[in-house]
């Protein structure tokens, strides 16, 4: 069927297609502030601009303000503003921008595209008028908490009279107090909550399948032996750090429980410092195990769910001279245990059954199909570079991966990728030049990722925000697949199950934040509806 596409004075024609559900949410944000909270490919930065094309006819003699929270994410969102709306090219505002060039750059009834940080800035410092804007859009809203740069806008925008907030999230959070604190600090009522599941009628036709996968792999009896001698050596070191530090009951300590122990040691140390009283040799040595703690607990990671090249090259950086002046590198590289582990790793060549099976995987999905396209999401950078070698190394025509990464260069081998770099890559990614994008957290969110056929989780992420953005990244245009790598016995499968039950308690939470209006009492307007009116 042929669509329909929005017909309005400020909308370019034949842009903006025509759905109801949209139409319906963006008339509700004219007449007030909403947080929409959309699942990730059915149009909230399309209700947006449907919202900004009618107010901007309400007010053409003020400016509208669109805030996303990454530099790439900002440009993109200029470019799909000047492709649909009918007005003047909109301005970028990024920190690439001098405060002074920012000055008197746009005029009303243009779009100003900015990162929050920008903004934040230029109005403490007087450089630009929060008055000067009648609408904001505040794009991934759900990081409109504590010291976000977000919430310091919002507030000076509350001050504005007869200003508009539009927020806009596909994972809000897990729990109603966060979603509470977004929508105040951004000044939404309850009544301007605009949820969609994503299993209404209206939302039904436009929404693609998204099949979620877990694959379990075994580690091999050698990887089990380094690992084994990684604990026995951590096992001491909790032991003796709970001679000095109050830790939780049992044999589990976890990677939080060593941080917390940390930061309540430092605070105790600068305590000391500053009263002169002199610090103790007891707080120096807990302070020494608890950061070889925190190396031993990161190595056994490594090495159970990411393989021995990298845990191998984790080493490598330990050895190096700046490292190795740190006391705590060397009683890590000095203990028992952890040599007997280096040992084990310089006599196996042993491969993580995970680096097999997304080769498995990424050459069945991009050789079945010509136009196939897959992200492998890593957590590590080390990870990231492996597997683009691992794939180049099939030499496989059908078969052409590139590494994306953060901006930070993280010494002379790891090198980020700057912005002008990253959009290029994802260009050539949508153009088919390259069909296997393998990405850590950087593509997760505030990129405009092409629409892909498989997302690989080479290992789960505990958030179930971060988890609901990755998995955004397929099934936006057509059905899509999700697999997610878990190695038996080890924390990923208790970080896979914990965003399962985030997710879990996130629906329900919608669901009760959906049926809240219902059980208000009647004769309350939906102007005097309060926070507090939340279950």
């Amino acid at each position: 069927m042929k669509p329909v596409y929005v017909t309005h004075p400020r909308i370019i024609p034949d842009k903006l297609e025509e759905r109801i559900y949209q139409r319906v949410i963006s008339e509700h944000a004219i007449k007030e502030n909403v947080l929409v909270v959309l699942p990730t490919g059915l149009g909230k930065t399309a209700i947006a601009l449907r919202a900004m094309a009618e107010w901007v006819e309400m007010n053409p003699d003020r400016a509208m303000l669109f805030l996303a929270p990454t530099r790439p994410l900002v440009e993109q969102h200029a470019k799909t503003i000047e492709a649909i709306l009918n007005l003047p090219p909109p301005v970028v505002l990024t920190g690439t921008l001098s405060p002074g060039k920012r000055k008197g750059l746009f005029t009303p009834p243009q779009v100003v595209v900015a990162t929050p940080q920008v903004i934040r800035n230029d109005l403490a410092t007087g450089a630009l008028s929060i008055d000067l804007f009648s609408l904001v859009v505040f794009d991934e809203a759900h990081r409109a908490v504590g010291d976000y740069p977000y919430v310091d806008i919002a507030t000076a925008f509350k001050e504005v009279k007869g200003g508009r907030t539009i927020g806009i999230t596909a994972s809000p959070g897990s729990r109603v107090e966060r979603v509470k604190e977004v929508m105040g600090n951004i000044g939404v009522l309850p009544s301007g909550l605009e949820v969609r599941d994503g299993n209404e009628s209206d939302v039904l036709p436009y929404r693609f399948g998204i099949a979620v996968e877990p694959v379990y792999v075994e580690n091999p009896k050698a990887i089990g032996e380094i690992s084994g001698a990684l604990k026995r050596a951590l096992e001491r070191r909790v032991a003796a750090l709970g001679r000095y530090v109050r830790l939780p009951p049992g044999n589990e300590i976890s990677k939080r429980t060593l941080l917390d122990a940390g930061r309540g040691l430092q605070t105790q140390i600068a305590r000391l410092k500053a009263s002169g009283e002199g610090v103790p040799n007891d707080f120096w040595q807990a302070s020494r195990h608890q950061a070889v703690a925190m190396k031993l607990s990161y190595a056994i990671d490594l090495i159970e769910t990411q393989g021995v090249d990298s845990l191998e090259r984790y080493l490598e950086r330990l050895r190096t001279p700046e490292k190795r002046r740190s006391p705590s590198t060397g009683n890590f590289l000095g203990d028992p245990e952890v040599k007997r582990a280096i040992t084990l790793l310089s006599s196996i060549k042993t491969e993580h059954p995970k680096m097999g099976k997304v080769v498995e995987l990424v050459r069945a999905e991009l050789t079945s199909r010509a136009d196939a396209k897959v992200i492998v999401f890593a957590h590590y950078r080390d990870m990231a570079e492996l597997l683009v070698e691992r794939l180049d190394s099939l030499a496989d025509p059908r078969i052409r991966p590139v590494r994306f990464v953060g901006q930070a260069t993280r010494g002379v081998s790891d090198k980020g990728l700057k912005q002008k770099e990253q959009v290029v890559i994802l260009d050539d990614f949508r153009k088919g030049s390259f069909n296997c994008l393998v990405a850590t957290s950087v593509a997760e969110e505030g990129l405009d990722v092409p629409d892909t056929d498989l997302v690989i989780f080479y290992e789960p992420v505990p958030s179930e925000i971060r988890t609901i953005q990755r998995r955004g990244r397929t099934g936006r245009s057509r059905a899509g697949k999700v697999i997610v790598l878990l190695t038996r016995g080890t924390k990923d499968v208790a970080a896979h199950f914990s965003s399962r039950g985030k997710e879990w308690k996130m629906k329900r939470m919608i669901e009760e934040l959906k049926g809240s209006f219902v059980r208000e009492k009647p004769s309350r307007p939906r102007s005097q509806l309060l926070l507090d009116n939340f279950p």
